[in-house]
Formats: structure tokens, C-alpha cells, sequence
């Protein structure tokens, strides 16, 4: 029996996508297709976003790491690729420190900001679940316009009237309705310090939109902290960069999970 709501699709390694605060497993749709080419995509809402029940208390960011941990567990899944954004980057990054990760690529990792960022970054995600919650009954009519989505999306992509219908009404399953959201954003963003990241053992590619202005400073600061990790900045993307940095981001886990496989031949005794 599994504990979170998901999308499987696809055929090869196990590629596990974990969205953002705020948002569903529909924040990567325009991915999916693309990634179901060459993995077996495994797409899941968090604990208390879109269709999984909060189920843990206080929500920390080891407490979400246990809980998709446990939902691995039940789909007899040992190690998987992992594609994350913002919280979900960071429970990325938490599995690969458990040893639960062939490799990762983690755009706009949360966890490191400044205090000074982290009431910024506490303020943009209280405002857009202000936002969403007053809005929700006109959430469906605004995501199915481009001039909708740019509303609902401002902050969180660059280019957010690129997005689709099915990726603006994940703020709706996310900020509007998401269960027990100020106590995640209190205990798993804004008190998160990251600790251990060096019993880290695969290949991480941290990445960061060139417009982010929810991260602030946050990714490249993990390059000290995660063995081999490497950066790349997305030109032109923002917080959440799925649509607007579609082609890099494919490159990205393609080649990050290559790396792995290098990674476990050279590791193979002679």
C-alpha cells in the first residue's frame, strides 16, 4: 500500500520528481512526456499537497523525507534519479544523504538561506497562499488564459504564461488547499538547517534559475557541502523553471544519471 498520490509512466531507472511548497506533481506535466522517454517516472504530491493526506507531525523536512522514504519502501524501490524543486529538492538532497538516491538534480534547493532571505522567501509563499486561498473559487477561469497564468504564476516562473492550464492549477491543489501549509512553511523551510550532506554519494547537479527571485542565494552555497556536487545557472528561468527551461533541465538529468552510472562502474572492484 502506498501513502502518497502519484503518476507512474514510462520505462528504465526509477526517476522520482518531488515539487515544491505550494504546489502538486502537476508543476512537472510538460515534463513527464518527455522524461517517461527514458525513465520510469514516478510523479508524487507531498504530504499534505494535492491528493496525499499531512500524515506527519511537526512537518520537517526529515519528517517528509521519512514519508516518501516509506512510500519507496512500498513500491519496492531501493535507490531512484530524482528530479526536485525548491522543498522538493531539498528532501532530494536529504534521500541522497540516506543513500536512497542513484543521483539527483535539484533546482533551487531550499535550506540555506540568509535570515534575511529566509523572511523574504516566508513572505512571497505566505503571500501567494493569501492569494490562492481568496482566489480559489476563480483559479480554474485564470489558469485556462495566459493573461491567468501570468497572475497566478508571477514569482514563480519567468516566463509564466508559457506555462500550461494543468501546471497554474497546481497552485490550487498546493497554496490554496494544501493541508497544514504554515506549519510546513514554518518547520520545513523557514527552520530547515541541513545537516550530514556529506554522507552524500551520487552525483548531484544543483541548478537555479538567472531570475529566481524566491532562492535568492540558496543553491550554490550546497557546492560546499555535497561531495562532487556541480552548479548550473538556467539563463532566463525562475524559482520554479520546469516551463521555462524545459530542454536544459532534460540535459540535466539525462546527464546526471549517466554520471551515476559511471559513478557505480568505477566504484565496482577490479
Amino acid at each position: 500500500m502506498t501513502l502518497l498520490a502519484f503518476d507512474r509512466t514510462g520505462h528504465g531507472e526509477p526517476l522520482l520528481l518531488l515539487h515544491g511548497i505550494g504546489s502538486t506533481r502537476d508543476d512537472f506535466s510538460a515534463l513527464v512526456p518527455r522524461l517517461a522517454e527514458h525513465f520510469d517516472v514516478l510523479s508524487v504530491d507531498l504530504p499534505g499537497h494535492g491528493e496525499s493526506p499531512i500524515g506527519t507531525w511537526p512537518p520537517t523536512v526529515a519528517a517528509l523525507t521519512d514519508a516518501v522514504e516509506a512510500d519507496l519502501d512500498a513500491r519496492g524501490l531501493q535507490r531512484v534519479h530524482i528530479l526536485g524543486n525548491s522543498l522538493g529538492a531539498r528532501i532530494g538532497i536529504e534521500l541522497a544523504a540516506r543513500h536512497r538516491a542513484r543521483s539527483v538534480v535539484a533546482l533551487s534547493p531550499s535550506g540555506l538561506g540568509l535570515p534575511a532571505e529566509r523572511v523574504h522567501q516566508g513572505i512571497l509563499m505566505a503571500t501567494a497562499r493569501t492569494m490562492t486561498r481568496t482566489l480559489r473559487p476563480l483559479l480554474g477561469a485564470l489558469a485556462s488564459s495566459a493573461a491567468g497564468r501570468t497572475a497566478l504564476l508571477t514569482g514563480m516562473r519567468a516566463r509564466p504564461w508559457e506555462a500550461s492550464e494543468t501546471e497554474a492549477l497546481a497552485m490550487r491543489g498546493g497554496f490554496a488547499d494544501s493541508t497544514g501549509f504554515w506549519s510546513m512553511l514554518w518547520w520545513a523551510v523557514l527552520q530547515d538547517v541541513p545537516t550530514g550532506l556529506h554522507r552524500v554519494d551520487c552525483p548531484v547537479m544543483l541548478a537555479q534559475g538567472a531570475v529566481d527571485v524566491v532562492g535568492a542565494g540558496q543553491t550554490p552555497r550546497y557546492l560546499a557541502l555535497i561531495p562532487g556536487s556541480r552548479f548550473q545557472l538556467l539563463a532566463g528561468a525562475g524559482h520554479a523553471p520546469q516551463s521555462d527551461a524545459a530542454d536544459a533541465i532534460i540535459a540535466l538529468v539525462r546527464r546526471t544519471a549517466e554520471r551515476a552510472d559511471t559513478h557505480a562502474a568505477a566504484a565496482l572492484p577490479a
